[in-house]
C-alpha cells in the first residue's frame, strides 16, 4: 500500500508563484491525498490564485500572520495523511518526487526524514544543488551536512508519527526554523536521501523570506540541543559542529540586518567550532564593521561566493 501524503504549503504573498507550485504537485505520478495550504495573512492575491485552481485536492486555510513555522504547524495539524510532504509556495516538484519518496519509505520505513536532491533556479541559470550521491539512509547526517545539502524544506517529507512525537517547527523563529526541525528529528531518527534532483528551489521568486527581517520572538534556541534530553557537545562532536554551522550561518544574516546582540551570543556559545572556522571568522569581522556597512559587505561576499562556486552562473 502506497503512503498517504498530505502536501504542506505555507503561503505568504506568493501570488506570482503559488499556482506553479500547486500545479507541480497536481502533476505528480503518485497523487497525494490532499494539498493543504495555510495562507498566513497574505496581503496580495495569493488566496484568490489558489481558489481559482479549482482542484478537489486543494484545501486552503486562512490565519492571521504568525510566521512560516506556525503556518506549517497549522497545516500539519489540519492534515489527514500519514506523511507530511513539505514544499514552499515558490518552489516546484518534478513529477516523480512523491513516487521516489514512497520508494524510499517502502525500503527504509523507520527513518524520520525523507528527502531528495534539488536544482537551484538562480537569476543567471540553473544548477544542481550540492547534495550527496548515495541513495538510502545517510551514514552520518551531521558530518554529511557540513559539506552537502541533505535536507531543504521543499524536498523533505516527515512522517506524521515523528512530528506527533517530537513536536513541530519552532514557532516565532523567523530564520532557520527548518534547520531547527532537522536537528530535532535527526537527533532521534535516521535520515533517508535520494540523489535524484526532483525539486526546483527558486532564488528568483518575489518576497523571499531571507530578504525580510523582523526581530525574532521565540523561546527556541539552538543552544537547547546541548541540554537534556539531547546529547552533550562532547558525546557527538559532528552533531555539535552542525549545530554551530547552523547558528553561525543564521547569525551572519541577522548581524548583517542589525541584530548585533544575536551575533555576539553566537560567537560566545558556538566559538568552539573546528570545522566552520571560516564562517566564525566572517561573523567576527562583520561585528567589527560599522552597522551601516554590514549588510552591503555581507551581500557582496555572498554574490562573489556564488559566482566563484558556480563559475559565473
Amino acid at each position: 500500500m502506497k503512503p498517504l501524503f498530505s502536501v504542506i504549503i505555507p503561503l505568504y504573498n506568493k501570488a506570482a508563484e503559488v499556482e506553479a507550485t500547486v500545479r507541480s504537485v497536481l502533476a505528480q505520478t503518485l497523487q497525494p491525498l490532499e494539498i493543504v495550504l495555510v495562507d498566513d495573512g497574505s496581503t496580495d492575491e495569493s488566496a484568490a490564485v489558489v481558489e481559482r485552481i479549482g482542484s478537489p485536492l486543494v484545501r486552503l486555510i486562512r490565519q492571521k500572520n504568525a510566521g512560516e513555522c506556525a503556518a506549517r504547524n497549522r497545516a500539519m495539524a489540519e492534515a489527514r495523511g500519514d506523511y507530511f510532504a513539505l514544499v514552499d509556495a515558490d518552489d516546484c516538484w518534478k513529477p516523480e518526487f512523491l513516487e521516489e519518496v514512497a520508494s524510499l519509505i517502502e525500503a527504509w520505513p523507520e527513518c524520520g526524514i525523507y528527502s531528495t536532491a534539488f536544482e537551484v533556479v538562480s537569476p543567471t541559470g540553473r544548477v544542481r544543488g550540492n547534495c550527496p550521491t548515495a541513495r538510502g539512509p545517510v551514514e552520518n547526517f551531521w558530518r554529511e551536512s557540513m559539506t552537502h545539502y541533505v535536507t531543504i524544506p521543499s524536498a523533505t517529507v516527515l512522517p506524521r508519527k515523528v512530528v506527533e512525537e517530537l513536536g513541530g517547527f519552532p514557532e516565532g523563529m523567523k530564520m532557520g526554523g527548518d534547520q531547527f526541525m532537522w536537528i530535532k528529528v535527526a537527533s532521534h531518527y535516521g535520515v533517508c536521501f535520494s540523489p535524484r534532483p526532483l525539486c526546483e528551489y527558486s532564488m528568483v521568486a518575489s518576497n523571499r523570506s531571507s530578504a525580510i527581517y523582523t526581530p525574532e520572538k521565540t523561546p527556541f534556541r539552538l543552544e537547547d540541543f546541548f541540554e537534556p534530553p539531547y546529547q552533550s557537545r562532547e558525546a557527538n562532536p559532528w552533531r555539535a559542529e552542525f549545530v554551530a554551522k547552523c547558528a553561525i550561518g543564521k547569525a551572519l544574516t541577522l548581524t548583517a540586518k542589525g541584530d548585533e546582540e544575536f551575533g555576539r551570543r553566537v560567537v560566545r556559545n558556538f566559538g568552539y567550532t573546528q570545522h566552520y572556522r571560516r564562517g566564525l571568522t566572517k561573523l567576527r569581522l562583520l561585528l567589527l564593521l560599522p552597522r551601516c556597512l554590514r549588510g552591503r559587505v555581507h551581500a557582496f561576499y555572498n554574490r562573489m561566493a556564488w559566482r566563484l562556486a558556480h563559475k559565473g552562473l
